[in-house]
C-alpha cells in the first residue's frame, strides 16, 4: 500500500512576535531567530527523499521554504491556498488596538473563530474549505511520495485536525511553535497517522521559552 508522508512546518519567528499582533495575511519577515528556526528543520529533514517543497505565498513562509529548498536542491512552489487565516480589518493590530478601533467588536473572542469572524475576515470553516481542497490536490499528485509545506499556525491546526479526525471546534487544542515540524502519513485506503505533532530539532528551543 503506497504511503504519501508529508513533513508540514510551521515558518519561523516573525519579527513582530514580542507584540502579539495578529497577523493573518499582514506581511512579515522572519527574525535572525526564525532564519535558524528554518535551518535547523531543513538540516534535520535534508537525509529524507523528498521530491517537492510547497510554501504559503508570504513572505514569512516563503523564507522557511527557500531555506528549506536549498538544503533539498529543490524550488519551492506558492500556494496562495496556503495563507493563514484572514483576520480582516484586525489584522497588524494587538487585542487592544482591535478592541479601541473597533468598539463594536471589543466583545470578540477569537476562542469563538469556528464560527465567528471579524469584519472583512475568514472563520475557521473558511479557512478549512480553502486550505483542505489544495492539500487534498498536492496529495494527489504526489501519491506515494515525501511532500513538504512550510505554512502557518492556522493552516497546520486545521490539516492536523483533519488528520487525527477532530471537529474543527478543537482547533486551539493543538500548539504550533514557530519552526515546528509535524509528519503525517497518508494511506491509499484513507487512513491517516500523525506520526510527529509539534517536534522536530528546534523543540528543545520552545520548551525552553515555558520555564
Amino acid at each position: 500500500m503506497k504511503t504519501t508522508r508529508l513533513y508540514l512546518i510551521r515558518h519561523g519567528q516573525v519579527v513582530n512576535h514580542h507584540e502579539f499582533r495578529y497577523n493573518g495575511h499582514f506581511d512579515v519577515d522572519i527574525t535572525d531567530i526564525g532564519v535558524m528556526q528554518m535551518e535547523n528543520v531543513a538540516a534535520f529533514i535534508a537525509k529524507e527523499p523528498i521530491t517537492v517543497v510547497y510554501s504559503s505565498d508570504l513572505q514569512r513562509a516563503t523564507k522557511g521554504a527557500e531555506i528549506i529548498g536549498g538544503y533539498l536542491s529543490l524550488k519551492p512552489v506558492r500556494f496562495h491556498a496556503f495563507r493563514e487565516l484572514h483576520l480582516g480589518r484586525w489584522e497588524g493590530l494587538t487585542r487592544e488596538e482591535g478592541a479601541a478601533k473597533f468598539p463594536e467588536e471589543a466583545d470578540f473572542r477569537f476562542r469563538d473563530l469556528a464560527h465567528a469572524k471579524v469584519k472583512g475576515g475568514e472563520n475557521l470553516y473558511d479557512l478549512k474549505e480553502r486550505v483542505m481542497p489544495a492539500l487534498n490536490e498536492i496529495l494527489h499528485n504526489h501519491n506515494g511520495g515525501h511532500i513538504t509545506i512550510v505554512a502557518h499556525g492556522g493552516v497546520n491546526r486545521v490539516i492536523l485536525c483533519d488528520a487525527m479526525g477532530l471537529s474543527i471546534e478543537n482547533f486551539f487544542r493543538i500548539e504550533q511553535d514557530y519552526g515546528c515540524l509535524n509528519i503525517i502519513d497518508y494511506f491509499e485506503d484513507g487512513a491517516k497517522v500523525v506520526k510527529l505533532l509539534n517536534g522536530g530539532p528546534n523543540q528543545e528551543l520552545n520548551i525552553a521559552k515555558i520555564y
